[in-house]
């Protein structure tokens, strides 16, 4: 079996890549972009697996990023911020992340996350989309 592929996004690359690099220690492919439009145009062009995904970002951030990946992909969103508030917490979830992971992090605590949503991911039936396939729904 192919080893997943992670798109990690987050503007601090002193956050995106030691985590991109430990993840890829962890047998799986990892993308990194440092902001939506960048990780918009992977999704559009790779085959995602799971995104872990900032949420305060310059520019679009990753609220409105991860509404747009649930409109459109059924990816699993991995919220990774220093936002740790009750409210936006709950609001991360209702928007539709899979899981919320609040700043500073233990890489293993997001390691276990990340395998435990690719393994539900991979247990139910799944229509997957061919990069930059257009999909309609009636």
């Amino acid at each position: 079996m192919d080893a997943a592929h992670l798109l990690v996004v987050d503007d601090h690359r002193d956050i995106r890549d030691p985590l991109a690099a430990y993840l890829r220690r962890h047998d799986l492919r990892v993308s990194v972009a440092a902001d939506a439009a960048a990780a918009r145009t992977i999704l559009n062009t790779s085959a995602i697996d799971l995104v872990v995904l900032d949420v305060m970002m310059p520019g679009e951030d990753g609220l409105s990023l991860c509404r747009h990946i649930r409109e459109v992909h059924d990816t699993p969103v991995i919220l990774l911020t220093a936002m740790a508030e009750q409210t936006d917490r709950i609001v991360g979830l209702e928007i539709g992340a899979d899981d919320y992971v609040t700043k500073p992090f233990d890489p293993r605590e997001l390691l276990a996350r990340v395998k435990n949503l690719l393994r539900r991911a991979a247990a139910l039936p799944r229509e997957r989309a061919e990069p930059g396939a257009l999909r309609l729904a009636f």
